[in-house]
């Protein structure tokens, strides 16, 4: 995925696309075609940020317990997953209409910049996944003398 600023105008269309083929360029869904398509999926909002010190990922998963979430760093990729179990019916009562999604998710970002890994800070409350990504200082570049 490439990152690029866009103007809050543009930001619906992007968003729809992004939530469109996530699935596809995540990989989860090629991993075992039958078993994914019989199995619920639910793609939960993400909003990524950056500061002068770090990246912010701000996952909003309310209902998922922090048991059920897994945060994954592989090179520049951040996985985002988990799974939100399906609401019980109380005795007697009866769904008319039921919105809320419920099964497994994945979401992936690809990082435009190292980071430091062993700093990474994961925050889960009020619905909210918040992972803080500290930005890798830059190498200092040391000119080598040619003998």
């Amino acid at each position: 995925m490439r990152l690029t600023k866009v103007s809050p105008v543009r930001a619906p269309i992007k968003e729809t696309i992004d939530r469109l083929f996530d699935p596809f360029l995540s990989g989860g869904l090629w991993n075992d075609p039958l078993a994914r398509v019989m199995e619920p999926a639910w793609i939960p909002a993400i909003n990524f940020s950056e500061t002068e010190k770090e990246y912010l990922v701000r996952l909003e998963i309310p209902g998922v317990h922090k048991e059920n979430l897994d945060v994954n760093l592989t090179g520049d990729v951040l996985t985002l997953s988990g799974h939100r179990e399906v609401t019980k019916e109380m005795p007697g009562e009866n769904f008319l209409y039921q919105e809320s999604e419920t099964g497994k998710f994945t979401r992936s970002i690809r990082l435009p910049a190292p980071v430091t890994e062993a700093k990474i800070e994961a925050l889960y409350a009020d619905g909210v996944l918040t992972v803080r990504l500290p930005k890798a200082e830059p190498v200092v570049k040391n000119r080598i003398a040619i003998k």
